[in-house]
């Protein structure tokens, strides 16, 4: 038993949830957070913060003692939108935990395998407030008749580099830059529990487990515009078209598979990659993005006076590369409004591309969003693959 959770419906009826028991869970996600630019033009800050952030977030450490036993509980259909906002930082839909529920926006994160909320972990919630955040909601676990704490703590480095000490599962966490940064209350993570040190089940294996969706799968409809969607418990036909492209993980550990990104129809990297909703850019190895970027004319590494912070790469406005992926054999083209991060702040002809340097271990590439936008993707956890279709 773990805490109970909730995912709060805003306009389906009794009746409607009834109907649609067996085909899943519908969240509607929302985008929140710092943005990457501002009126087209980058902001150097920010770009440095995801950079740190992502390095940090495949660098977690976590060491366990103890941890909350609470009951879980979803609603078997909601329909909850992911917001976008403040160019596409983190995914985040409404969810309700505790009895009477305590409503929460969480983010929903591929790579993060430990639900948390408002400053406390199933993922992670808040216990305090950050003093600059006034919109921020906090868990109260003594208002919650089906939250039982447990002996112990545990303390998990956050990706933001931060330390949080837990007591209970849906732990509540007391420090953590990243929930203040990005407007949620907490964290849900959708990776497996075999990154992480806490021998808890994940928010999909506790759903299982208790018989609230029938199968271990996911899906991710990610866009700027309206209609972004977290499906719980299989895939909605009516977010693709299409047949879906499966492959093969490489390891139930993060959502890694094999793929190859091209520039104008140029292999630049083939290998592994993980697919990651908490990730707004597509970020590899040193060698591996200066010879993807080689294929790029006009081409230049950005110098951290202009972006911030090392690693990210311009190309002219005007002529900016097409890029694609391709897993199972199949391509899927990433649109120029992706691709793009937005311009120099002191020359408007100049544009930043979102295939940036990270410090990526086995020379394996992180991507996010702006390749996710532009895919319907599925998360299967019983046939240990990820799949790929065309979005609607």
């Amino acid at each position: 038993m773990l805490p109970f959770i909730a995912v709060s419906a805003l306009v389906t009826t009794h009746s409607a949830l009834a109907a649609l028991a067996t085909e899943g869970t519908s969240i509607q996600l929302q985008k929140r957070g710092s943005p990457l630019s501002r009126d087209g033009v980058i902001v150097p800050e920010a770009l440095a913060r995801q950079i740190y952030r992502v390095s940090h977030k495949y660098s977690v450490d976590v060491n366990i003692t103890g941890f909350l036993k609470d009951s879980i509980s979803l609603f078997e259909r909601q329909n909850e939108p992911l917001e976008s906002k403040a160019n596409d930082t983190l995914w985040a839909g409404q969810i309700e935990i505790g009895t009477p529920p305590q409503p929460f926006i969480v983010d929903f994160d591929t790579s993060f395998c430990i639900p948390t909320v408002g400053h406390r972990t199933f993922g992670f919630l808040r216990q305090h407030a950050h003093p600059k955040d006034v919109q921020a909601k906090t868990y109260d676990a003594s208002k919650s008749s089906s939250s039982k704490p447990q002996e112990g703590k545990f303390d998990i480095t956050y990706g933001d580099g931060s330390g949080v000490s837990v007591h209970q599962f849906f732990s509540p966490v007391n420090e953590t830059n990243s929930l203040d940064d990005y407007g949620t209350d907490g964290l849900i993570g959708l990776a497996f529990k075999s990154i992480s040190r806490i021998n808890a089940p994940t928010f999909i294996d506790s759903l299982l487990s208790q018989n609230k969706i029938i199968k271990p799968i996911f899906s991710m409809r990610l866009a700027s515009a309206p209609g972004s969607e977290l499906y719980i418990g299989g895939t909605n036909p009516s977010k693709y078209t299409g047949d879906i492209t499966y492959v093969p993980l490489e390891a139930q550990t993060y959502w890694l598979v094999n793929g190859s990104t091209s520039a104008n129809g140029q292999e630049g990297f083939s290998g592994k990659m993980i697919i990651d909703s908490g990730t707004t850019a597509i970020l590899g190895s040193y060698d591996s993005v200066w010879n993807w970027w080689s294929k790029v004319p006009g081409s230049a590494y950005c110098l951290p006076r202009d972006c911030g912070t090392p690693g990210y790469f311009t190309f002219p406005c005007a002529n900016a590369p097409s890029v694609s992926f391709t897993f199972g054999g199949r391509e899927f083209p990433v649109a120029a409004e992706d691709f793009n991060v937005g311009t120099l702040s002191r020359n408007s002809s100049i544009c930043v591309g979102a295939v940036a340097i990270l410090n990526t271990p086995n020379n394996t590439w992180v991507v996010g969003d702006a390749f996710m936008k532009n895919v319907y993707t599925v998360f299967d956890a019983e046939e240990s693959r990820v799949g790929f279709a065309t979005p609607v």
